[in-house]
């Protein structure tokens, strides 16, 4: 649907549902994500914002042909995971909040069973839906389809990933939507804050985005993740939850934390074998055999080299990660975010009822 064919007799003020789209240098999919973002709020009532990070290519000058809000960080160097969501969040009026990427579509129909659920559970903090995965080639997509991830699910849930519709107030008893500190898991950053205060999460056996996530080599994509500190989140997630009761939470729900603590024990074993009372040739073996071993444990599972080399290069990454994030500096989580408001969409149609051609 074209963009100026979004209208709407609603008042401006009755926004049932907040979209926020957070974008960085998405021109390809834009477009399709903020068309799909407004065919979902037609019949519920609501609004689109453009969260953007200081995108470089056209992602907002494309966004502009479109009835949105638009605003962008003030500061390029305050990009990351954690900052679109709640840049977007400063800048939303719903009644109930749903987080988008810009490379994904959401699909019709999703939003109103999810607000009758929610009406019908004034318990439920969020809900989430399935998340169809269009790239289904790479060796990431495949390690991560190879775990049964409880979470993804239907039914109770302990977090949202890939998005999900949630209650305001339940956000605001949190104390923000999401903590800016955070390269990544600032899903279930929320998550943990919002079933802390004993608010419950549900997923819903129903299609809500289409993904079509990176097709970027796995290791180039490594490289990619490790400059962007998007590996740093684990880290600074722990960094955050020290002292809180949430701790327990990101202990006991992240299974691969205690493999990227296990990969740090393994790096102190490789270093502690030059210390050991042994002659040069045995301390040499016991560190060529130390070395060699996850490797091998995981060519026998995976039954692939390519896939096991994967794994254990990876989880490398990770554990540097892990511990950068532990050590870098936060600030305040719900100080608001400098940003600048690009367009407001006064003025334009709204957005419940389209306008059908003559």
């Amino acid at each position: 649907m074209k963009p100026e064919n979004f209208s709407s007799n609603a008042p401006a003020t009755d926004c049932r549902v907040s979209i926020i789209i957070k974008s960085l240098n998405e021109e390809k999919r834009i477009s399709a994500a903020i068309e799909s973002a407004l065919h979902a709020v037609l019949r519920v009532g609501g609004e689109v914002i453009l969260a953007d990070s200081c995108s470089t290519d056209k992602t907002i000058e494309l966004a502009l042909a479109y009835p949105i809000r638009i605003v962008k960080l003030a500061n390029a160097k305050d990009r990351c995971c954690g900052v679109g969501p709640q840049l977007g969040y400063q800048h939303s009026h719903g009644e109930f909040v749903y987080l988008l990427d810009g490379d994904m579509q959401m699909l019709e129909g999703f939003l109103e069973v999810a607000l009758d659920f929610m009406r019908a559970h004034p318990d439920i903090a969020g809900v989430g839906g399935r998340l169809v995965e269009l790239n289904t080639e790479s060796l990431e997509y495949i390690a991560r389809s190879a775990q049964a991830r409880a979470h993804v699910k239907p039914g109770a849930v302990d977090r949202l990933d890939g998005g999900g519709l949630y209650r305001r107030t339940a956000i605001e008893a949190a104390g923000y939507f999401s903590d800016r500190n955070l390269h990544s898991y600032e899903e279930f950053d929320l998550a943990i804050r919002l079933r802390s205060l004993g608010w419950k999460l549900w997923r819903i056996p129903l299609d809500v985005v289409h993904h079509r996530g990176h097709d970027s080599p796995p290791y180039r994509l490594l490289m990619r993740r490790w400059e962007t500190r998007y590996l740093w989140g684990l880290g600074e997630l722990i960094r955050a939850s020290a002292g809180q009761l949430r701790l327990k939470m990101v202990l006991q729900g992240l299974r691969e934390l205690w493999i990227y603590l296990g990969i740090l024990g393994w790096w102190a074993l490789l270093l502690s074998i030059a210390f050991w009372p042994f002659s040069g040739i045995t301390r040499f073996t016991f560190f060529g055999a130390s070395l060699a071993a996850p490797l091998v444990l995981m060519i026998w599972r995976k039954r692939s080299f390519s896939k096991a080399l994967y794994s254990v290069v990876s989880w490398c990454f990770n554990a540097a990660g892990l511990m950068r994030g532990v050590l870098r500096p936060q600030r305040p989580a719900n100080v608001a975010i400098p940003s600048l408001i690009i367009r407001e969409p006064h003025g334009l149609p709204s957005l419940s009822t389209p306008v059908l051609p003559h």
